[in-house]
C-alpha cells in the first residue's frame, strides 16, 4: 500500500481524539476494516464534521500513518437519514455493525459484507416508523445473513440429532421443537428425549474383558445438548425463513414471534461470536417502552 490510497467505506464507530479530532472506525471494500483519524472533524465548520458520522458511506482519500491513518479527504456517496430519525432504527442499525466490527477483517477485501450491511441498512431505513413488528423482522433477516457469511449459519431446517427435517405442525397449538445454541441450531424434542433416556442406561459397553488388567473398552454415547428455548410452530418457520433474500411478511400480530427469534439469535451470535451485543440493550430498552405505551 502506498503513501496514501483510495478507499470507499462506511463509517461503523468515532471516537474523540485530542480537543478537535475524531478517530473513525470504516468498513471499506478494499482493505476491510480500518482506524483513520479525522483531523479537525468537532469543529464548527469543519468539511470532515457530518462525513465521520455514524454510516455515511464516503469515498475517501487517506495517508498512511505510523499508529493511524489519517483522512485527508472525504466526498460523501451515500447517508441514511432515515436511521437517525427513529431510535428504534437507529438502535438496530448500530446492533448490525457491531456484528460487523466483530468479523470484519483488515487488510484485506470486504466487499460482500461491506454491500450486505448497506442493503440491511437501506431496508431498515424503509421501513414504516409506526411498524415496530418489521423492525425486529429486518433485525433478525440482518443478523441472520451476517452469521451465513461468517459461515456461523444456525442449522433450522433439520434436526442437529438425526439430521431429519424439521416441519412446523401448524394444526397442534402444543406442537415445540428445542433449539440448542451448543449444538448449533434446532433439535427435535423427541429425539432428545430418547437420548436422555439412553444416557440413563448403563454406559460402559464390555466388548473386550483384559483379564491382565481387569480393564473394559468404554464406548463414549453422544453428550445430550442443551436445550436453550423451545419454539413453536409460527417461531421455526420465521426462523426457517429467514435464509430467503426477502423477509416474510409481518403483521402487528407477529411480533411476539420475532422478538423471540431475535433473542434466540442474539444468544446464538453472542456464543459463536464470543462476546455480548451491547447495543442489544438498547433495542430492549426501545421497545419495551413502545409496547408500555401501546398496552
Amino acid at each position: 500500500m502506498s503513501k496514501t490510497y483510495k478507499a470507499t467505506g462506511i463509517n461503523l464507530k468515532a471516537q474523540v481524539l485530542g480537543e478537535s479530532d475524531r478517530i473513525v472506525t470504516i468498513l471499506t471494500k478494499e482493505f476491510g476494516l480500518i482506524r483513520a483519524v479525522a483531523p479537525g472533524a468537532r469543529k464548527q465548520n469543519s468539511s470532515l464534521g457530518g462525513r465521520s458520522g455514524m454510516f455515511v458511506v464516503n469515498e475517501l482519500l487517506i495517508a498512511k500513518g505510523r499508529s493511524l491513518d489519517k483522512i485527508t479527504q472525504a466526498q460523501t456517496l451515500k447517508t441514511y437519514p432515515g436511521l437517525a430519525k427513529d431510535l428504534g432504527k437507529l438502535a438496530a442499525g448500530q446492533y448490525l455493525a457491531e456484528i460487523v466490527l466483530c468479523q470484519a477483517l483488515s487488510e484485506q477485501p470486504q466487499e460482500e459484507l461491506y454491500e450486505l450491511l448497506n442493503e440491511h441498512l437501506r431496508r431498515l431505513e424503509a421501513l414504516p416508523q409506526t411498524d415496530t413488528s418489521s423492525i425486529y423482522a429486518q433485525l433478525a433477516h440482518g443478523v441472520f445473513h451476517f452469521l451465513a457469511l461468517a459461515g456461523l449459519t444456525p442449522q433450522v431446517q433439520v434436526c442437529c440429532l438425526t439430521e431429519n427435517s424439521l416441519m412446523p405442525d401448524f394444526t397442534d397449538p402444543k406442537w415445540r421443537v428445542g433449539f440448542s445454541v451448543p449444538a448449533g441450531g434446532t433439535v427435535c424434542l423427541q429425539a432428545w428425549e430418547n437420548l436422555r433416556k439412553d444416557r440413563q442406561k448403563p454406559n460402559l459397553i464390555s466388548s473386550d474383558n483384559h483379564p491382565q488388567t481387569g480393564y473394559r473398552t468404554v464406548v463414549h454415547q453422544q453428550d445430550i445438548p442443551v436445550i436453550s428455548c423451545r419454539l413453536d410452530a409460527t417461531e421455526l418457520s420465521m426462523l426457517q425463513q429467514l435464509s430467503q433474500p426477502e423477509i416474510m411478511q409481518v403483521d402487528a400480530a407477529s411480533n411476539y414471534g420475532w422478538l423471540s427469534v431475535e433473542q434466540i439469535l442474539r444468544q446464538y451470535a453472542q456464543y459463536h461470536l464470543g462476546r455480548p451485543i451491547r447495543s442489544a440493550s438498547l433495542i430492549d430498552s426501545y421497545f419495551a417502552t413502545k409496547h408500555d405505551a401501546t398496552v
